[in-house]
């Protein structure tokens, strides 16, 4: 069911079902009162009565008459019986209205029982019992409340009338406020319908409202637009960057094969193909990084555990002496005596090794004298900084705007190998981990990285 309906059918039946409710307690309360009202004046005309059978004491035919000509005290329909304390009756007013609760009211009247009330159709019936100059008298009177029964009827009338204007009005007020709200919502999804994620900007939704609630919503959407954009960016990017970054390690891990189907030394065989197994790894590894991100970026929790990072860096640093045994990386701790537990990441490894792994390659890629330094830096409370430098080429201030973006080589790289991802996975992996990235070079030909991740 559409939102608009539902407002119209909940805001209406609520309203109409108060306002239904509200007017049948006013009709019940006046019916209730007019009952109370009418019962007292039937108490009353017998009061007066009683009062004047005592007060002549004796009944005559004449005291009848007049009794039954009070003009005041007069009903459209009514039959009054007055008892001594005998239950002896003493006078009947000369109405041929018949009482069928005569008996079992007059039984149940007693001194300790003054007061009964019930009804005979729409007549209203009582019996009182009441003391005058020392008697005691018993009286039941029945009689039809025209005046109230009319007035009753009028206000049935008058509350059916207004609770039928009110239904139209409460119709009317509930498609106008449904359309007012359902309005901005139905534009924000036609807007969303529109939105392109394929494109490498992220689309944004405007909407035109004053309510705070729906700002707030599209403010939200452009967000899960922007994240959703990324990770699809991210993605596809990921997919190109697989078909090209690996092609050509696969094509040359194949010739590589191919010729060594063709030796007929077999220790030279045995080493060319560790060597090319560690090619394949090597390819296998960011594969796995790329495909971890991927998990990461559609939801999944990340596979962290607890290390140290100078033991990763010394890791690194001697893996990647097996490929370049002539560059050397000097390791430096700031302060000089560091507890353990300030050099202990909560990480996941596997993107963590490919992000220092990209950072110690690329400096040795761009170093002039096969040599980098690297500062482990304690001195950040609640943080980690590791800083990366080489002596070489540098990069102008306007290449670094672009350094992290995707498929941006400096002019530094031009005669490098690669693709220009490396950096851009690093600083991926990087914000993951909540951490940040950045390139400075403070003198003349010294670049730097500085990495600053937050402690487990």
């Amino acid at each position: 069911m559409k939102i608009r309906n539902k407002i119209l059918i909940y805001f209406s039946s609520t309203v109409i079902t108060i306002v239904g409710i509200s007017l049948i307690i006013i009709y019940i309360l006046f019916s209730e009162y007019r009952e109370e009202s009418f019962q007292q004046q039937q108490y009353e005309k017998v009061k007066y009565t009683i009062g004047l059978i005592a007060r002549f004491k004796q009944m005559s035919a004449e005291l009848a008459v007049l009794l039954d000509e009070q003009d005041i005290h007069d009903f459209y329909d009514e039959k009054l019986l007055v008892y001594n304390d005998q239950k002896e009756m003493v006078f009947s007013s000369i109405d041929d209205l018949t009482i069928e609760k005569q008996n079992e009211i007059l039984t149940r009247l007693s001194p300790s029982n003054s007061w009964i009330e019930t009804k005979e159709d729409n007549y209203d019936l009582i019996g009182v019992y009441l003391e005058n100059k020392g008697t005691s008298y018993y009286a039941i009177s029945k009689a039809y409340d025209a005046s109230g029964y009319s007035k009753l009827y009028f206000l049935k009338n008058v509350l059916i009338g207004i609770f039928i204007t009110i239904i139209f009005a409460v119709i009317l007020i509930s498609v106008v406020l449904s359309n007012k709200i359902t309005k901005p919502i139905t534009t924000l999804a036609g807007n969303l319908s529109d939105i392109d994620l394929r494109g490498e900007k992220a689309s944004t939704i405007k909407i035109d409202t004053s309510s705070y609630e729906l700002q707030l919503l599209t403010e939200r959407f452009n967000e899960l637009l922007k994240r959703t954009n990324e990770a699809f960016v991210y993605q596809k990017h990921t997919i190109h960057h697989i078909s090209h970054e690996l092609k050509t390690p696969i094509a040359v891990l194949v010739s590589e094969l191919e010729k060594i189907s063709g030796y007929s030394d077999v220790d030279k065989m045995k080493m060319e193909i560790q060597g090319q197994v560690n090619n394949a790894q090597s390819i296998a590894n960011i594969v796995n990084v790329l495909l971890e991100i991927s998990k990461i970026e559609s939801g999944q929790e990340p596979k962290e555990e607890i290390l140290r990072i100078d033991e990763l860096i010394f890791d690194m640093i001697d893996e990647l002496n097996i490929l370049y045994p002539d560059f050397n990386f000097e390791v430096n701790y700031y302060p000089d005596e560091i507890s353990e537990d300030n050099l202990k990441l909560k990480v996941n490894k596997l993107l963590l090794k490919q992000a220092m792994t990209n950072l110690l390659t690329n400096c040795i890629s761009y170093s002039d004298n096969e040599k980098g330094q690297i500062k482990i830096d304690c001195s950040l409370p609640g943080h980690l900084r590791i800083e990366i430098a080489n002596t070489g080429q540098t990069i102008t201030r306007d290449e670094e705007k672009h350094l992290f973006n995707r498929f941006f080589r400096g002019a530094n790289s031009r005669h490098k190998m690669g693709f220009g991802l490396g950096l851009v996975l690093t600083q991926k992996i990087i914000h993951i981990h909540s951490g940040t990235i950045q390139y400075s070079n403070p003198t003349g030909n010294l670049n730097v990285f500085e990495v600053i991740l937050p402690l487990s």
